[in-house]
């Protein structure tokens, strides 16, 4: 049977047909009647349901997804992903963001196709429980977290190895302690300092990627992002509230924000879209873990033949081309 507490709304369909399969084959089992017919049958409804439900998600729906309690969070990839990591804590300043984790950890790009290596691996971490979720805020982090992946990043840069940054979180942590530790600033200081670190770094979208609380750990050589992750200045609710003053227009906002994969590749934000299995990372971590893995292997091994400065360079290059604009005449060429 599904887990009716974590189903989802537009799930509700698959999910009942599943289980009627599922029934259906102990019924199978535990009677004499020949009812492989009858399964077979019931097996191509579920496919073609389940096709065409995730084949047609729209926005609001990959951003449900993107938040479900059983995806993979940031310490579940490292685990899967690497060997050997060592936590590192602290700022050196305040204290020690539980919202934010990194350390020292051997990628197994070996078992990927690619090549192990020492890497400095960092990302947001929401928690599985209620005391887990207050523990690290949701994944939202103080100034302290960002100030603590500057330093590990920059530890990173000084010994040489690359930097993996995994994004999921619902933003920076809005309290009023955040904002008289320098919210704004942290934030900010990390932009300017990823910019320029002679390190190759490598960021991946795992879930949700909101507004400044990812963009502070954001800056990357590479951007990759699954599936079903979203990535935007505002969260669909908040978008809803500020436009509509009510967040019933949640929908309406997460299809004009335009914060899919998809979206975000066409307009050269994200370099490649990671794959998730049908119905989400969660319904299958390890084919999950599998591709992001791929990707994160096929990344550094390209960045790792540039010299440092054409990395620069080009990181400089690619976050310089986002954006559009339009030159208008003057207007006293228009009155002529």
């Amino acid at each position: 049977m599904a887990d009716d507490e974590h189903l989802l709304d537009f799930e509700k369909p698959l999910v009942e047909l599943e289980d009627k399969l599922a029934e259906m084959r102990n019924l199978n089992e535990e009677t004499q009647d020949d009812l492989s017919n009858e399964i077979k049958a019931l097996e191509d409804r579920v496919e073609r349901l389940r096709t065409s439900i995730y084949r047609n998600l729209t926005r609001w729906q990959r951003v449900q997804i993107a938040r479900h309690p059983q995806r993979p969070y940031t310490l579940d990839h490292i685990e899967a992903l690497t060997e050997d990591f060592t936590e590192l804590h602290g700022d050196r300043t305040h204290g020690d963001d539980r919202s934010i984790v990194g350390g020292l950890a051997q990628f197994t790009g070996s078992r990927f196709g690619y090549r192990d290596r020492t890497v400095m691996i960092l990302g947001h971490q929401k928690g599985r429980d209620t005391k887990e979720r207050k523990f690290r805020r949701f994944g939202m982090p103080n100034p302290e977290g960002y100030r603590k992946a500057e330093r590990l990043m920059k530890m990173a840069a000084k010994f040489g190895k690359p930097v993996v940054v995994l994004l999921d979180t619902p933003g920076a942590y809005p309290g009023m302690e955040a904002e008289e530790r320098g919210q704004a600033e942290a934030i900010a200081h990390n932009l300017f300092e990823m910019a320029k670190l002679e390190t190759p770094i490598v960021v991946v979208v795992i879930g949700e990627g909101a507004s400044g609380g990812a963009l502070g750990i954001g800056i990357g050589d590479r951007i990759l992002m699954l599936e079903n992750a979203w990535y935007s200045v505002i969260a669909p609710e908040s978008c809803s509230q500020i436009l509509w003053r009510s967040w019933e227009h949640k929908e309406d906002a997460a299809r004009a924000l335009k914060l899919t994969a998809t979206d975000l590749t066409e307009v050269g934000i994200v370099d490649e879209i990671v794959p998730e299995p049908v119905g989400g990372a969660h319904r299958d971590p390890e084919e999950t873990y599998q591709s992001v893995g791929m990707a994160i292997g096929s990344a550094l091994d390209e960045l790792e033949d540039l010299d440092t400065p054409t990395l620069l360079d080009r990181r400089l290059e690619k976050f310089d081309a986002l954006g559009a604009y339009e030159s208008a005449e003057p207007m006293a060429a228009v009155q002529e």
